[in-house]
Parts: C-alpha cells; structure tokens; sequence
C-alpha cells in the first residue's frame, strides 16, 4: 500500500473522530417546556430557547431587573409557543440588549429558573427597507 493511502486513511479518520467529538457538545433549539422536562430529567446540556422579550404595550420591556451592581441582571422572555420564563443573566446586561426583536439564550433550568450563560439577539437592521410616503 502506498504511503499516500495511508496517510489519507488517517486524515479522513482523524477528521471523522473530530466530528463525532464535536456533535455530542452541540446543543439543541427547545422551547421553555422542553427545557425544563429536560433538566428535570437530569440532562444538563446547554440548549437554546428562541424567543422574545416580553414588552407592553408601550413597547418597554417587561420584567427587565438589572442587579444593584450592574454585573447581572433578569428578565422575562417569551418562547415560540408563548410561554414566558424568567431568565437570569450573570453578566452585564449587552448593548443594543432593549432594542433587540429576538433573543437567543443558551444555558439550562437551575432551580427553577432559566440560567443564561451566552445571550444572542437580532437587532432591529438599519438596512432594512422603510416605506416612503
């Protein structure tokens, strides 16, 4: 056998083991419900929940309670299937974080509350299309 074949044989297995390592970390997209029955089950993967803040009718965010020194903070989101959960961030609270459409957590239930550990919004684009009158 060539040294050329071999050496290809090791690079696609090499390749195939980093594959398999890096799909048992990926996370999954949930609702709040799913999530909690997950922690309840004992399964502590990090998974995203899809959702957005939840807001008045005045447009101002619902539940926003940053902490006395600002290092963390929660708030109430409001996941695909309508249900809102209190989440709570330990980190200061992102820029543009009260302008943004829709949020993306990552983290788990712990003791009852959604503990973000990275927080991904979708922020109003500037490029955006607005219509002329």
């Amino acid at each position: 056998m060539k040294k050329s074949y071999i050496f290809g044989i090791i690079v696609i297995a090499a390749a195939i083991m980093m594959i398999v390592s890096t799909a048992g970390d990926a996370s999954s997209y949930v609702t709040f419900k799913d999530a909690h029955d997950m922690a309840v089950e004992g399964n502590d993967n990090k998974i995203h929940v899809v959702g957005q803040l939840k807001k008045n009718t005045a447009g101002e965010i619902v539940g926003l309670h940053p902490s006395d020194d600002k290092l963390s903070f929660t708030f109430l989101m409001v996941d695909e299937n309508g249900m809102e959960q209190e989440v709570f961030y330990n980190e200061p609270m992102p820029a543009d974080f009260k302008r943004s459409e829709q949020v993306v957590v990552i983290g788990g239930f712990q003791q009852g509350m959604f503990v973000a550990d990275k927080i991904l919004m979708k922020c109003p684009s500037k490029y955006q299309e607005e219509t002329v009158i």
